[in-house]
């Protein structure tokens, strides 16, 4: 089959791989349907994910056709349609019984990491992907999701969701800042609503970016570049600050901002995936009051998402910018590496 590998940083193939197989009881085989790239793969690209080694196959989002199961597998027979969850879960560890997938210490991967697709095994930019606990980590695509929705739920939409919505504590009324409105802050905009936030406040450097976070619920834009940034966020609030600020880039200044804008009592919830350490202002912040939370989603909300994606509550459509087909996965990275210019939101690979 043919399969997007990872060569080192900065380099990577489209080229020719052995075909999966099944190795565990509880594996399935899937020939994917759908796939996308996201910013993770970019941070893996660039080397800040040093556990991802050359040879790995890269992407961890994917619909696919199920085409082998093992002996194992109860819930999914081949031919199902089914939306493969970016973090595999055995269901059966501590953690999992917690609800805390992402932290499955399953004998997949390394234990305590769920999120495995393309970062220690390998992963769904490619022609077929083995799955590993295949009944508690997929879900069946219903009629009515297309391939190229369902996808949004492997991990934008709930990583939006938990990681920045959940996490930041947000509860109705509340003014919600999201630094950063690439896919996943916008993410975090289109879900922010479900809990009752007041007011949600888009934040990016791209004017184009800041003006299109209102197609997915966004009440106000700030350009960050403007010398005024803060106060023009604080100006949407009561003058103390904002109820939750959700960080969704994953560098060290967007991280600093949220801290300089939170209010006392409020929450900081980082989302974005960090290459480099980040300053911490223990010596102002301490007498704040405030929360500060990070992570690595669950996707324990995936089938709660999918329900409102089946009655047409997400925005989905208005995430995809960009279709390739599978085979083009070097082109469709390079219009997303360059999303600044060409715009791109979630780029769409589709089999032929």
């Amino acid at each position: 089959m043919k399969a997007l590998v990872y060569e080192g940083p900065g380099q990577k193939a489209w080229k020719d791989v052995p075909d999966p197989t099944i190795q565990d009881p509880r594996d399935v085989i899937v020939k994917i349907d759908t796939t996308t790239i996201c910013g993770t793969d970019l941070h893996i690209l660039k080397g800040d994910v040093p556990a991802v080694t050359p040879g790995r196959i890269l992407g961890h989002e994917g619909v696919g056709t199920v085409t082998e199961t093992g002996s194992g597998v109860t819930n999914f027979k081949a031919g199902d349609k089914v939306i493969l969850a970016c973090v595999s879960a055995d269901g059966s560890c501590s953690f999992c019984k917690e609800g805390l997938y992402s932290h499955c210490t399953g004998s997949e991967g390394q234990s305590g990491i769920g999120w495995i697709f393309g970062h220690l095994i390998d992963g769904t930019q490619a022609e077929y992907v083995r799955v590993p606990y295949a009944d508690t980590s997929m879900y069946i695509l219903p009629e009515g999701v297309s391939a190229e929705h369902g996808v949004l739920l492997s991990d934008i939409f709930p990583t939006g969701f938990e990681m920045g919505v959940q996490y930041g504590r947000t509860k109705p009324g509340d003014v919600v800042a999201v630094i950063g409105a690439g896919p996943v802050g916008l993410a975090v905009i289109s879900t922010a609503g479900l809990y009752g936030a007041a007011k949600i406040i888009a934040v990016d450097l791209d004017q184009n970016r800041v003006d299109q976070a209102r197609r997915f619920g966004a009440t106000h834009g700030v350009n960050s570049g403007d010398s005024d940034w803060k106060e023009q966020i604080m100006s949407q609030t009561d003058g103390w600050g904002v109820d939750v600020a959700v960080e969704a880039v994953g560098i060290p200044r967007t991280f600093e901002m949220c801290t300089e804008i939170v209010r006392p009592g409020g929450n900081v919830a980082n989302v974005g995936v960090h290459g480099k350490p980040v300053s911490l202002a223990l010596e102002r912040l301490w007498i704040e009051n405030i929360d500060i939370s990070m992570g690595l989603v669950n996707t324990d909300t995936l089938s709660m998402l999918l329900k409102l994606m089946a009655e047409g509550k997400l925005p989905a459509e208005e995430f995809i910018s960009h279709r390739y087909p599978l085979d083009d996965v070097m082109t469709a990275y390079d219009t997303f590496s360059r999303a600044a210019e060409t715009n791109a939101l979630k780029v769409i690979l589709s089999a032929s």
